[in-house]
């Protein structure tokens, strides 16, 4: 593959909701492209972009792919990104190494989740963006309804740079408002058509419009622009300014599975869409980068593979990373030889020799490379910021079907969490269950699924327990006695101990009221230790108990049978008598939660927050949206995402 120059480079994600159409849109870019001999498609379980077993069986990409292409002399290195929420950190990861968005909207269903969740990523990272309606052969669509919504809801920056042809099945091309010419599509193909009469007068105003929206940009287009008319080069030139800007977010129309309207989408991204020497400085932990200082790096995914082991994707962010050259994993401080490189189109590879500036690839056999960190020339003691993953929401004990996987279990978990940083999993010795943590119920099932292909383990699921405490209600004092004759030296130790409740979360306190030497002081801890092993076991229920004051405020002994194990004993003797006395109770946990919704959603929101025992605490507004606060009992939140 040609070298390209970071000014010749664009990276741009697919991204949007679920189901708008993102990887059929990427399969026509290569098809359009030459990557592909054939158009391949999602559903014919041919895709070169959604080829894991999960994604086929599914039916949905789970994971983010890179696929470099040549168009019109640009480098285009497009990230396909998951839309079902239970896979956003791939779109996150997505945000940190592209310099532009292209947001895919169904035309039928409009913006959406997925899409409000693509465009505040947009203004969180400062991303150039597009808009791309997809589905246009649909039956009973309203584009203009879909317009609307991205101008009210989103943007208003939002300009059509094209019409439609057509609209449902009779959807068969598009006008290009910037060149004023139309174009017609059969069987994929492309053919420059005459504009409909009924619409000539509806495009130059358009036009017009859309060139005045771009002049504006500009000081000095904006002058020209009223003096004398704009060439070529100016509208290019503008349309870049207004774009990289976020003065001008384009919107364009294509139906992917009739390949209608793609390569004049590609035509868009390659001229106008910011390149990757158009950020001038990349922020560091230390020193700004420019695209022309010595080599950097940032490593934004993972994964791993049978036969092959640990791939790294690589954004190069300056200079050129050339295989056999030695670089510095600065996040770790360990050296690294970067052997082989690779250029990818989905499942397909080709070694590469070098990956300049702006440019993206994988690196295979990296010893201690993982995602979000920085390699580097050893001239560059910089750091690129980390990605900032979403938190697990939903959780899940995971138990092997076979004894003695625990170990392949653990190393399996390992590897995936670094492979997926979305994914957490740890041991809880208080219930006794290995936990994993995802962003929803799905994630975790392809976690499981994962488990077994790559590591050849098999595992079951279930609910986690839940972690109540005990405590108590009022003041009782008890006895605790331990005596114990065998023959020879015996055991003998009695205490009295007086339990009283503290005010919640004050944890365990424990006193001493022996006076008179009823017991010696150095068994006194003996029966501490007693007391505090006891009341983590529970009695009521077997959960530790908390918020309680024991004081041992008398007791015996014996000068020859007393011992330190004798009075520990009776100290624990003294909580199984004592805490029953004391009008013991189970405590629950509570989650603080926070739920985001459209506003015509909230009374069904609240509603079940009460059928699950759940206070509203309140509500406030967010955006266009409501977020409903509540405590809820954490028994009544499994599987709530």
């Amino acid at each position: 593959m040609a070298n390209f120059g970071a000014a010749d480079i664009k990276n741009l994600a697919l991204v949007g909701h679920s189901s708008t159409g993102k990887t059929s849109l990427g399969e026509c870019f290569l098809f359009n492209a030459g990557e592909t001999t054939r158009l391949n498609k999602v559903d014919d379980k041919n895709s070169i972009l959604d080829f894991n077993d999960d994604e086929m069986s599914r039916a949905i990409t789970i994971s983010l792919k890179l696929a470099t292409i040549n168009w019109n002399k640009k480098q285009i290195n497009m990230l396909d990104t998951p839309g079902f929420p239970d896979f956003f950190g791939e779109v996150v990861s997505a945000s940190k190494v592209s310099e532009s968005f292209a947001i895919i909207v169904d035309a039928q269903s409009g913006v959406d989740l997925g899409t409000e969740k693509a465009w505040d990523l947009v203004q969180k990272e400062k991303l150039s963006a597009m808009f791309i309606i997809n589905k246009m052969t649909k039956e009973n669509l309203n584009y203009e309804a879909v317009l609307s919504d991205i101008k009210d809801n989103l943007t208003p920056n939002a300009a059509l740079v094209q019409l439609p042809l057509g609209v449902g099945p009779d959807f068969k091309g598009v006008i290009n408002l910037i060149a004023g010419k139309a174009y017609e599509y059969k069987d994929g193909k492309e053919t420059e058509t005459d504009i409909p009469g009924e619409l000539k007068d509806t495009v130059e105003t358009m036009k017009s419009e859309l060139i005045e929206m771009v002049a504006q940009s500009d000081d000095e287009l904006m002058e020209k622009f009223f003096e004398e008319s704009l060439s070529d080069e100016d509208i290019t030139r503008g349309f870049n300014a207004a774009i990289k800007s976020g003065k001008l977010y384009p919107i364009c129309f294509t139906d992917a599975l009739s390949n209608i309207g793609t390569d004049r989408v590609l035509n868009i991204i390659s001229e106008y869409m910011p390149s990757a020497a158009d950020k001038g400085e990349y922020e560091t932990q230390s020193d700004p980068v420019k695209v022309d200082d010595a080599m950097t790096a940032f490593v934004f995914k993972t994964t791993v593979e049978k036969h092959v082991g640990d791939i790294a994707f690589v954004r190069v962010i300056s200079g050129e990373m050339k295989s056999g050259a030695e670089a510095v994993n600065v996040s770790k401080g360990a050296n690294e030889k970067i052997n082989q490189m690779f250029t990818v189109t989905g499942k397909n590879r080709k070694e590469s020799d070098s990956i300049s500036a702006g440019g993206m690839g994988i690196i295979v056999k990296l010893k201690n490379t993982k995602t979000n960190d920085t390699l580097a020339d050893k001239s560059m003691n910089v750091q690129f910021p980390h990605i900032d993953f979403p938190a697990t929401n939903v959780s899940m004990a995971i138990l092997p079907q076979s004894k003695g996987d625990e170990e392949k279990i653990s190393n399996g978990l390992m590897k995936l969490s670094e492979e997926d940083p979305t994914f957490r999993y740890k041991y809880d010795p208080e219930i006794k269950q290995t936990l994993i943590h995802g962003l929803g119920n799905i994630h975790l099932e392809v976690i499981v699924n994962r488990l077994k292909e790559k590591f050849g383990v098999n595992v079951t699921l279930e609910k986690p327990r839940i972690k109540y405490r005990e405590t108590i209600t009022k003041t009782a004092s008890a006895e605790g006695k331990h005596k114990k004759q065998s023959g020879g030296r015996g055991q003998f130790g009695l205490c009295n101990v007086r339990f009283d409740p503290q005010p919640r979360g004050e944890g365990f306190e424990f006193g001493n009221e022996i006076f008179g030497g009823s017991i010696p002081a150095k068994y006194v801890p003996s029966i501490e230790k007693g007391v505090r092993e006891q009341l983590s076991k529970g009695i009521l229920a077997g959960y530790p108990t908390v918020d309680v004051k024991a004081t041992v405020y008398d007791g015996k002994f014996h000068p020859v049978d007393s011992s330190d194990i004798a009075f520990q004993i009776a100290g624990s003797q003294s909580v199984r008598t004592g805490i029953l006395q004391a009008g013991p109770i189970l405590l629950e946990p509570v989650m603080k939660v926070e739920v985001i919704v459209p506003e015509e959603y909230m009374g069904a929101i609240m509603g079940d927050m009460n059928t699950r025992r759940g206070k509203i605490l309140g509500m406030e507004a967010t955006g266009k949206n409501q977020k409903v606060r509540a405590l809820v009992p954490e028994a009544e939140m499994y599987q709530y995402s």
